[in-house]
């Protein structure tokens, strides 16, 4: 009978944390940090070489480390709605990086990640780069955020050639970008003209981060810490000019590692740090055709711009003492839009009204069970294109045409390379032994090539593809500036 009670109480307590329900706990702060094209490669923790990040290793150390964690498109706006939202981005009428003057926003109807926290009493703020609609209301302010300070949108999208010196040529395609501001909530308050700016910008943030936490450490916090960086054009401020000797991609990696060590010693020195959970990713891969600006895939196939594994597959860390064991990994596969019903779980918050994509992996956080929450994912890129599906350790690649850095010239210092695309062909990967898509298995898993196709038709019926021209039943708009 003692052991049979002992046996329930175990039961119950597990229940409860798989439900969000953390016993004898407040609900938790959460701190998001969403880097810019930080490439697979570019964590000590994964490999990445020559630049060290200490404080990253330290809060890997702490939690989990992914090694199969997606963001939902390879590029920037479209992974930036699914992140807050949940959601494949053209679920929700969102495509490709929007321009300064797009007519497209997210729309304000759909729940963010901001909304679910303040339902309940979460203080929210959200620091860096946004992308997600230009101008007043389609700012953070309006997504559930009670403060912003950030870029509106990439860094890159500014008057200022790669030389860094303002555009006067009128036929040059830069030379229509506004002037870039800081935004201040809803005002522009600080402009960015000069490289000299550009530094500034991982400092800065880093600065609101930490008055953030400290104005807030009374109450349960979100805050969502979005690097403008390693997006080219990179800058580092004067404490890290030159100081890896590595060069400036490799200063910027100590200057974004010693940001990440700062916000952990202001949970730390405000006594949050056991009860603050902290996720660290990526919203894609790296700009390969920057050259030495840009980071690495680590041996994935491809980068920014494409559905291969280098485009999609981003670092992850997440860190909760007491309910996330401390130096875990994670091979299951698991995504961006993840988080939201994930933290909705961890703070017993409702799920948002409409149809998301996500799935609850605090279990798989908790290491409750051996079981993986999700069970395929699909590759959406250009406005609507299916280009691939996987499912376990299997990839099946449709055929399209698509952006290639194979056999091109990269380019150095602030300057791109030169583009290239290739004729995709039907192609079958085993990612776990061949995680650079090299080797094509269709031949001889027919079986698989089906079985995927028909799960792929699935989503093709419901969020479309313009691959097969299908314009799908599910799919919700995005909101439309006058």
């Amino acid at each position: 009978m003692k052991n049979l009670s002992l046996l329930l109480s175990c039961f119950l307590y597990f229940s409860a944390f798989a439900q969000g329900n953390l016993p004898n706990q407040d609900p938790p702060n959460i701190v998001l940090i969403f880097m810019d094209d930080l490439g697979y490669g570019d964590l000590e923790a994964y490999g990445g070489y020559p630049q060290q990040t200490p404080h990253l290793n330290a809060l890997a150390a702490s939690g989990m480390r992914f090694t199969n964690f997606y963001a939902a498109q390879a590029v920037c706006s479209a992974s930036r709605a699914a992140l807050l939202t949940g959601c494949y981005p053209n679920r929700l009428g969102i495509s490709g990086a929007l321009m300064p003057w797009s007519t497209t926003a997210l729309n304000p109807e759909e729940e963010t990640l901001a909304t679910l926290a303040k339902k309940k009493g979460y203080q929210t703020g959200m620091i860096g780069k946004w992308h997600l609609g230009a101008k007043v209301p389609y700012l953070p302010t309006s997504y559930g955020f009670d403060s912003y300070f950030g870029l509106p949108y990439s860094n890159d999208m500014w008057p200022v050639g790669f030389d860094g010196k303002p555009i006067t040529d009128t036929a040059d395609r830069k030379y229509k970008y506004p002037q870039l501001f800081l935004i201040e909530d809803n005002d522009p308050v600080i402009p960015i003209r000069t490289l000299e700016d550009q530094a500034q910008l991982t400092h800065l943030y880093t600065q609101r981060a930490v008055k953030f936490i400290e104005q807030h450490k009374e109450d349960p916090f979100f805050l969502y810490l979005a690097h403008s960086m390693p997006h080219v054009p990179i800058a580092v401020s004067d404490p890290y000019k030159n100081k890896t000797g590595a060069g400036l991609f490799a200063d910027l990696m100590t200057e974004i590692d010693d940001s990440i060590g700062e916000v952990m010693a202001a949970l730390t020195k405000n006594g949050l740090s056991q009860n603050t959970l902290v996720i660290f990713t990526s919203d894609n891969g790296p700009w390969l055709t920057f050259g030495n600006h840009a980071g690495s895939s680590g041996g994935l196939r491809e980068g920014k711009g494409s559905a291969w594994e280098g485009g999609v597959r981003v670092p992850c860390i997440v860190s909760l003492p007491g309910v996330i064991p401390a130096g875990t990994i994670a091979n299951q596969l698991a995504t961006t839009m993840d988080i939201l019903p994930t933290l909705a779980a961890l703070i017993d918050a409702p799920l948002p009204v409409q149809k998301i994509d996500g799935v609850n992996i605090l279990p798989l956080l908790q290491q409750v069970t051996d079981t993986s929450p999700r069970d395929h994912f699909v590759y959406y890129y250009d406005a609507n294109s299916l280009k691939a599906i996987r499912q376990g350790k299997w990839k099946l690649v449709f055929p399209h045409t698509s952006q290639t850095y194979l056999n091109t010239q990269r380019g150095n210092d602030g300057f791109p390379g030169v583009y290239k695309s290739m004729e995709v062909p039907l192609a079958l990967y085993d990612l776990s032994t061949d995680p650079d898509e090299l080797v094509d298995l269709a031949p001889s898993h027919p079986a698989i090539v089906a079985s995927l196709t028909a799960l792929a038709d699935h989503y093709r019926l419901t969020l479309g593809d313009d691959l097969t021209k299908q314009t799908g039943t599910e799919k919700r708009p995005a909101a439309k500036i006058d």
